[in-house]
C-alpha cells in the first residue's frame, strides 16, 4: 500500500443497515496504548497516531473529514434465542482502509464505547476501562499466536465514569476487523424480508471477502462452505489453545472468520471439558467441549439466510444439509492437526490416540493445558512429570510418546506451544492496577510479553506459571 485510503463502501451500499451516527464526545481524554505496528499496516497518517488530534479522534471527541460514523444494525439468536434487531449498541464504524491501490482489500475501523447509537436499547453506550483493557491485551495476544482476530489500533481513558455495579472509570477502544458482518448480520438481512437486499448483501459479503467465488457456478452454496470451513478452521484453533470464548452469539460469528468480541473470554487453566467462566452462561451453552457444536448450531442459523438464493425450498435444503454435514469432518481434520502437531507428530490414528490419552492424564490430574503442552519442548521429564506429580500411568505415556517423536520434532514444539498466554489473573491485575490507581506498568510488561508467546524468558517466570488458588478468576463478565 502506498498511501492512506479511506472509504464507506458498506454504508454508502446499504444505508438500510447502517445508521449514520456521531460520537458523545467525553471531557478529559487520556493515552492508555496506541498500537503502532498496526498503524503501520494500515498507513495510518501520522497525525492521528499517538497525537493530540490521535486522542481527540480515538475518543470521539473531533473527527477528521475522512471518518463518516454509522452504527451497523444486526440481529442474532443470544443464546439460542433469536433477537431480529440488536445492531451496534455502543460501537461506530470509523471508516473502511482500503489496503491496496484498488480498493479490493480493505479493514474497517470501529470505536467501542463511544456513546449511544439508535442500537443501544437503553444503554449508555459506554466501556468501562476493564472490558477495553482485557479486549485489547487478548485480541492482541490472538494475533501473536496466530489465530485470525479483530485487532486493537488505541485505548484511551475518557475522563468520565460508567455506570455497572459501582461506576468505573471509562474507556474507548479502536478496533480494527476485516469487516464487521456477522452471522447476525445475515439474520438482520434475511428478516427484512426482501430478495434483492439479500442477493446484494449476499454478492457483497462475496467480493469483499471471497472474491474468487464470482466465478462459481452456485456462488451461494460456495459462500456458505468457505465461511463454514474458516469457522471450522478458527474453532479448532480456539480448542488447540484451550481459549473459551465464552458467549458465541450468531452477533458475534464473524463472516470473515476473525475472531470476534472478547467479552467473558478466558484459556483454560486445569484441563476440564466441561470448563466454562462466563458469569452469564448458567448452563454452560457456550463451554470449551460445546465450542464445535455451537459453531456448527451457527452455521446452520447462516445456511438459513442462503436458502431463498439457492433455488427451490427442497432443493435449496437439501444442498445446505450437505454443506452443513461436513462441518464436523472439516473441523476433526484441523483439530487433530494441530493437536497432533502439539506433540512433535503428524495426524494418525496413533497419533490420534496418543494425544487423547494425554488429555486424559492432564484431566485426572488437573493440569494446566498451556503448561503440559510446553513442558513437552523440553525433551526430559524434569518439569513434565512433577505435573502428573511422577504417576506411572504418565511415565508409561510418557514412554510411548519417546518412541514415537523425533528429537527434530521435539525441537520444534517451542515454536508450535506457547509458554505465554493471557492468563485470567494476570489480565486481572493488569486491570486492578490500572482501574485503581492509574498504573500502566503491568499492563504494558503483559502486553510485551504476549507479543511473543513462544519466547520463555527467565525474567517472565511468574507469567508462565498458572494461578494460585488466592489468584483465580473463576468468572468472567460481560462489558455492556
Amino acid at each position: 500500500m502506498t498511501a492512506f485510503r479511506s472509504s464507506q463502501s458498506y454504508a454508502t451500499q446499504f444505508p438500510q443497515l447502517a445508521r449514520a451516527c456521531q460520537p458523545t464526545p467525553v471531557i478529559a481524554p487520556q493515552w492508555l496504548a496506541f498500537n503502532h505496528a498496526l498503524a503501520d499496516e494500515l498507513a495510518w497518517p501520522s497525525a492521528w497516531r499517538d497525537t493530540q488530534a490521535g486522542l481527540e479522534l480515538f475518543a470521539g471527541n473531533t473527527l477528521p473529514s475522512w471518518v463518516t460514523p454509522h452504527a451497523l444494525a444486526y440481529a442474532g439468536h443470544q443464546f439460542a434465542h433469536f433477537v431480529p434487531q440488536l445492531g451496534d449498541g455502543r460501537a461506530l464504524l470509523l471508516t473502511e482502509v482500503e489496503l491496496d491501490d484498488q480498493g479490493q482489500q480493505r479493514v474497517d475501523v470501529q470505536l467501542k464505547g463511544a456513546g449511544r447509537t439508535p442500537f443501544s436499547r437503553g444503554g449508555d453506550g459506554r466501556s468501562a476501562l476493564g472490558p477495553v483493557l482485557r479486549e485489547y491485551l487478548v485480541s492482541e495476544a490472538m494475533h501473536a499466536l496466530g489465530i485470525p482476530t479483530t485487532r486493537a489500533l488505541a485505548a484511551v481513558l475518557t475522563g468520565e465514569q460508567v455506570q455497572r455495579e459501582t461506576a468505573l472509570p471509562g474507556a474507548i477502544l479502536t478496533r480494527v476487523a476485516a469487516s464487521h458482518l456477522r452471522v447476525g448480520t445475515a439474520q438482520y438481512v434475511l428478516h427484512q424480508q426482501q430478495f434483492e437486499l439479500l442477493k446484494t448483501f449476499m454478492d457483497y459479503v462475496i467480493q469483499r471477502h471471497y472474491p474468487h467465488l464470482t466465478q462459481a457456478d452456485e456462488p451461494y452454496l460456495a459462500l456458505l462452505e468457505e465461511v463454514q470451513n474458516r469457522q471450522a478452521a478458527l474453532i479448532a484453533q480456539w480448542m488447540s489453545i484451550g481459549f473459551i470464548h465464552g458467549v458465541m452469539n450468531t452477533d458475534n460469528m464473524t463472516l470473515s472468520g476473525e475472531t470476534i468480541d472478547y467479552g467473558p473470554c478466558a484459556f483454560m487453566e486445569a484441563y476440564h471439558p466441561a470448563t466454562k467462566f462466563s458469569f452469564i452462561d448458567k448452563q454452560g451453552r457456550y463451554a470449551y467441549q460445546n465450542q464445535p457444536a455451537i459453531g456448527l448450531w451457527n452455521m446452520a442459523r447462516f445456511a438459513e439466510t442462503l436458502l431463498p438464493l439457492l433455488g427451490d425450498e427442497t432443493t435449496s435444503v437439501a444442498q445446505a444439509t450437505a454443506v452443513l454435514e461436513e462441518f464436523q469432518p472439516t473441523y476433526e481434520q484441523h483439530y487433530w492437526q494441530l493437536m497432533c502437531a502439539k506433540i512433535g507428530l503428524e495426524f494418525t490414528p496413533a497419533a490420534q490416540q496418543l494425544v487423547q490419552r494425554y488429555l486424559n492424564l492432564m484431566q485426572a490430574y488437573q493440569v494446566d493445558y498451556t503448561l503440559a503442552f510446553r513442558v513437552l519442548a523440553d525433551g526430559d521429564v524434569q518439569r513434565a512429570a512433577p505435573l502428573f506429580q511422577h504417576q506411572d500411568d504418565w511415565q508409561l505415556w510418557y514412554q510411548d510418546w519417546q518412541q514415537q517423536v523425533t528429537p527434530q520434532a521435539v525441537a520444534q514444539l517451542a515454536q508450535r506451544n506457547p509458554a505465554y498466554i493471557p492468563r485470567n489473573h494476570l489480565v486481572e491485575r493488569a486491570i486492578q492496577e490500572a482501574s485503581q490507581s492509574g498504573d500502566l506498568t503491568y499492563f504494558n510488561r503483559l502486553q510485551q510479553i504476549l507479543a511473543h508467546p513462544y519466547e520463555e524468558r527467565l525474567e517472565c517466570q511468574a507469567e508462565l506459571q498458572p494461578a494460585r488458588p488466592d489468584q483465580a478468576v473463576t468468572h468472567t463478565f460481560c462489558g455492556t
